[in-house]
């Protein structure tokens, strides 16, 4: 016999619900106001729209902001997806314990701290070697230091579910140990794989605290215009960008779990 939930644990989890994504609801309402004063409606219109496509400021944070996500995402993969083979598969290296806490630390330290340490590495290697100017390649190691460690995370706990008979299989019938990976393991923990990148996107395109200790002259990202544009007070041309964030980042979110649920009805 099931158990009925309980009335007020509905009630709470609708109430909570509802803070998320009533506000998403009325910013997403309020990016079609004909008024410029973002909190009095005056009238369905479009036109904020086509102001965000003639405010260059925005559009080139956000190109620069697309071009750092994706490279950083990418790059996170790849050492992530390395780092969580090797915690997984190599268990007795020396130095196992230093590499657990250095993909750890990233998680549990505070922005503002990784932004100070970060910039004062930078300033120092250029000083000493001349490189690297702050710019596009300093956002993206920095994004890449704390974005890899979610994604070490990701597909660690995937490679620990995975069945590794079907790997030791495909090398009993002849294959190296590369080629066993590439065919066998990698097609299975292809559904970490997608969520580590999203999730370093999504971590990248939304960082703010360290991108403002590390950017340099002309390399504003995204949320950097937003925060000073709110500061200087709230324009409605935003919330027509924080739309199109929100309905992009939703179609990401749709077609990752789409994939992710073929991948594991294969299994």
């Amino acid at each position: 016999m099931s158990e009925r939930v309980p009335v007020g644990l509905i009630t709470i989890l609708c109430f909570g619900i509802a803070f998320l994504y009533v506000p998403i609801l009325v910013l997403i309402g309020y990016s079609f106001n004909a008024s410029e004063m973002v909190n009095v409606w005056g009238g369905f219109s479009t036109s904020w729209y086509g102001e965000l496509l003639d405010n260059r400021q925005i559009l080139d944070a956000a190109a620069l902001s697309l071009q750092v996500g994706v490279v950083v995402s990418t790059v996170s993969v790849v050492f992530g997806t390395l780092a969580a083979v090797a915690l997984v598969r190599f268990v007795d290296f020396r130095g196992r314990l230093l590499l657990t806490a250095m993909v750890t630390a990233p998680l549990v330290m505070p922005e503002i701290i990784t932004g100070i340490t970060l910039l004062l590495l930078f300033v120092a290697m250029f000083h000493m070697f001349g490189w690297p100017h702050r710019g596009f390649v300093t956002i993206v190691i920095s994004h890449v230091t704390f974005a890899m460690a979610y994604v070490t995370v990701t597909v660690r706990s995937r490679l620990l579910g995975a069945d590794r008979s079907l790997e030791e299989a495909a090398m009993d019938l002849g294959a190296g140990p590369v080629r066993a990976f590439f065919e066998i393991t990698l097609p299975i923990i292809a559904p970490a794989l997608i969520s580590g990148w999203l999730l370093a996107f999504t971590l990248s395109i939304d960082d703010l605290v360290i991108s403002s200790f590390v950017s340099g002259p002309g390399t504003s990202t995204l949320p950097m215009v937003i925060y000073s544009k709110v500061k200087l007070g709230l324009s409605p041309d935003v919330n027509a960008l924080a739309t199109l964030i929100i309905v992009t980042i939703g179609i990401c979110i749709v077609a990752g779990s789409y994939v992710m649920r073929r991948g594991e009805r294969r299994l």
